[in-house]
């Protein structure tokens, strides 16, 4: 009973440090980003993991051709999804200062797990909570420094529903383009999962692991 104490007090303790006390590895988190790193694990507990998930079967035929579409990445940089072509795509818009944001690591892990198989591309967006108001510039290192994101990071963009919506999430939330989807971004790190063929596979809610994705139904052809 003792050492289940005194375990206890010292990860609360160990907790509290992260948190207030900066590090070489966290410099250059805000408290904000610590806070949240290191709760994230609770956040996820509390989330519902499967609310608003937008999967079944629609392996309809996108009306215009996902391949025809191109992102501007972060560095300045043009990725045009022909180039893609023969792999799954996750397509995930992304903050800083979500609680969240700690799905970086997750997503990174699955990247290099799957990524001869596997594309993720981050979209991040201001658009939720007003969690992502930073530059490119600083967003990458963030993410590099923190997470080790090595993949795909798309140039800021506007994810939601508006006049100055993304073009990639134009085709991902009007069913007129990608055949059967209306669902748009609930909150930071949502995911769109795309398959070898373009094909528009589904929706899941900001709650729903990286992981848990292969494993969905519509999914599980695997990688």
């Amino acid at each position: 009973m003792k050492t289940t104490i005194i375990a206890a007090i010292l990860l609360i303790a160990g907790a509290i440090t992260y948190i207030v006390v900066p590090t070489k590895k966290n410099s250059n988190m805000n408290f904000r980003q610590r806070v949240t790193k290191v709760f994230y694990p609770l956040i996820m507990k509390l989330s519902p993991s499967n609310s608003l998930t937008n999967v079944g079967d629609h392996q309809v035929k996108p009306i215009v051709d996902f391949y025809t579409l191109n992102a501007q990445l972060i560095d300045g940089t043009v990725l045009n999804f022909s180039t893609l072509k023969g792999k799954k795509i996750m397509l995930v818009n992304t903050a800083s200062d979500c609680g969240f944001t700690a799905q970086y690591e997750a997503l990174e892990n699955l990247y290099q797990q799957h990524k001869d198989s596997l594309v993720i591309i981050g979209f991040p967006a201001n658009d939720f909570g007003n969690q992502e108001k930073y530059s490119n510039e600083k967003i990458a290192g963030f993410c590099k420094k923190n997470y080790g994101v090595t993949f795909p990071l798309a140039a800021k963009a506007v994810v939601v529903s508006n006049k100055n919506q993304h073009p990639v999430y134009q085709w991902l939330t009007d069913a007129s383009r990608n055949g059967w989807n209306h669902q748009s971004p609930t909150w930071n790190f949502c995911k769109y999962l795309i398959d070898e063929k373009g094909t528009l596979v589904g929706f899941y809610n900001s709650s729903v692991q990286p992981e848990e994705v292969l494993v969905s139904v519509c999914y599980h052809s695997g990688l």
